[in-house]
């Protein structure tokens, strides 16, 4: 039997977003812990940029200063500015606001794209966009269709949502010229550089006695290990083999398998609905990836 072509990068990128659904129900559960955004978002990176170094090139800068400062705007994008406003939307607005705000994001990589690639999506592409977005829809309200609005909350998941396009955009143009683990390296260094002056405004309060709980340490490793350190590294790579809005189609997946870390682990129910948002978002994202 024939393998379809990029086969194995359409895997990655349905496990890396496998991972990143799950770091909702993760991220939660460290807010109620008394986490903060900002020491949530510190301590997944920080855990996440100690594991790159052994194994990123030991390259200081990029080429030029106007490269050094794309890795500058991924940092921001893709890291301090994105993960402050998703991590605080969850904590003050129902995570169903968040997931279906953050979730569009590939509909904005693809104007993005649009706007500064003049990329031309093709017919199929957009088909099955519109198919898998109302399969997401299906799958975040979960046959209750009551949405509980929070401006603020959702403003902020609206900016999470902006950011991460924009770092799918800057990322096409980083790929072709560095290597992928000296992008990521880089991306969580200015990451964690950018978070910093928030501290200023609320300063650390967590303690070690709290981070030695186990339930927080393993949503801190799982958050800093595979769901940063390797998703991000692998999800490189994704973007620049499949494309950056192909690539992004998958974050449609996510509250598919946030409704599937919800059912097993915090006993949520998954209704006739949800399984036919389900079906919609896997057609609609195999529709839109096929070449």
């Amino acid at each position: 039997m024939k393998i379809p072509q990029n086969f194995l990068y359409h895997l990655i990128a349905f496990l890396t977003v496998a991972v990143w659904g799950l770091t909702f129900i993760s991220t939660k559960q460290l807010i109620n812990s008394g986490l903060s955004p900002e020491e949530i978002f510190v301590l997944r990176f920080v855990v996440a940029y100690a594991g790159i170094w052994l194994l990123a090139p030991r390259k200081w800068f990029a080429d030029s200063w106007k490269d050094e400062w794309y890795l500058v705007l991924g940092g921001i994008t893709g890291g301090s500015l994105y993960f402050w406003a998703e991590n605080t939307a969850l904590g003050i607005t129902q995570a169903t606001n968040v997931s279906f705000i953050v979730c569009s994001t590939p509909l904005f990589t693809a104007l993005l794209s649009i706007l500064f690639y003049k990329d031309k999506p093709t017919r199929r592409l957009v088909a099955g966009t519109l198919v898998a977005l109302v399969g997401m829809a299906l799958v975040v309200y979960n046959g209750q269709f009551v949405l509980q609005l929070s401006p603020v909350g959702d403003l902020l998941s609206l900016v999470a949502s902006l950011a991460w396009a924009f770092y799918g955009v800057l990322m096409r143009r980083m790929s072709n010229r560095y290597h992928t683990l000296f992008i990521t390296r880089k991306i969580f260094f200015y990451g964690l550089l950018t978070i910093l002056p928030l501290f200023g405004v609320r300063p650390w309060h967590v303690g070690w006695e709290e981070l030695a709980r186990p339930s927080v340490l393993f949503n801190l490793l799982f958050l800093g290990v595979l769901a940063s350190l390797v998703c991000y590294a692998v999800w490189n790579v994704v973007l620049k083999r499949l494309g950056v809005v192909r690539g992004s189609n998958y974050i449609y997946l996510n509250p598919l398998f946030t409704l599937l870390g919800s059912a097993l682990w915090l006993d949520e129910r998954i209704t006739p609905m949800a399984l036919l948002g389900s079906a919609c978002i896997l057609g609609g994202v195999y529709w839109a990836g096929k070449q």
